[in-house]
């Protein structure tokens, strides 16, 4: 089995905090096998995570993570721009077409932009994957919704620390059984459920941190931005 984070945000995000080498040190010292950088709208630190992954031994998993208009939704294997702002099923068969799988994270989570606040059930369960393991959690209830969910409808399970600052990297790891150390198994093992879930919660002060982080980090970009 694979010690995969399949879900973690850099500096190019606006809500991160840290360059992706940081990230990708992190991933190292606490063992992971893979590592996945998945920004908001944002791709090119992705790409050179994975590129500084595999020189650590890693498996560097491109992503992103996709603000469609029905929330948020992770492209993994993709290594190139999708456009934000499509419908729900647009953005799942543009993340497929471009090689990876969809998978939804925090689906159940509507103030952070999961997409139960604007989709069915049945539209849900058109996802390749389910992160049922969000450590950024509050009460833990929706995360045993997004379980159950992908329990009833034999949908494939994930987990995530939705790290934005590096300390968090390998919080909630995916435990993927996938017959060789590559992007394609990975994937492959995802599609087919072979996967378990070894998640912890985020410490209340680092998620206050990161939380205001992200907000600080918001109110300088746009200050500059009008500036």
């Amino acid at each position: 089995m694979l010690s995969c984070e399949l879900h973690t945000h850099s500096k190019l995000s606006h809500d991160g905090r840290d360059p992706v080498d940081l990230l990708v040190e992190q991933a190292d010292a606490v063992g992971l096998d893979a590592l996945a950088v998945t920004d908001h709208d944002e791709i090119e630190a992705s790409l050179e995570a994975a590129e500084l992954a595999e020189e650590r031994g890693m498996v560097g998993i491109p992503g992103i993570e996709v603000t469609s208009r029905a929330g948020h939704i992770l492209g993994l294997g993709v290594d190139e721009q999708i456009q934000p702002g499509l419908p729900y099923e647009n953005t799942l068969n543009l993340i497929r077409d471009a090689g990876g799988i969809a998978v939804i994270p925090h689906p159940f989570q509507e103030a952070r932009h999961g997409v139960m606040a604007n989709i069915t059930l049945d539209q849900l369960a058109m996802a390749d994957a389910i992160e049922v393991y969000n450590s950024r959690l509050l009460t833990g209830r929706a995360n045993r919704q997004a379980k159950r969910f992908a329990q009833e409808n034999g949908l494939p399970m994930v987990a995530g620390s939705d790290a934005h600052i590096s300390e968090m990297v390998g919080q909630a790891r995916t435990l993927i059984d996938a017959t060789e150390r590559s992007v394609p198994s990975i994937l492959d093992a995802i599609r087919a459920g072979g996967t378990e879930i070894d998640g912890k919660r985020t410490p209340w002060r680092i998620s206050f941190r990161q939380l205001a982080g992200g907000v600080s980090r918001r109110i300088q970009r746009r200050l500059a931005f009008f500036g």
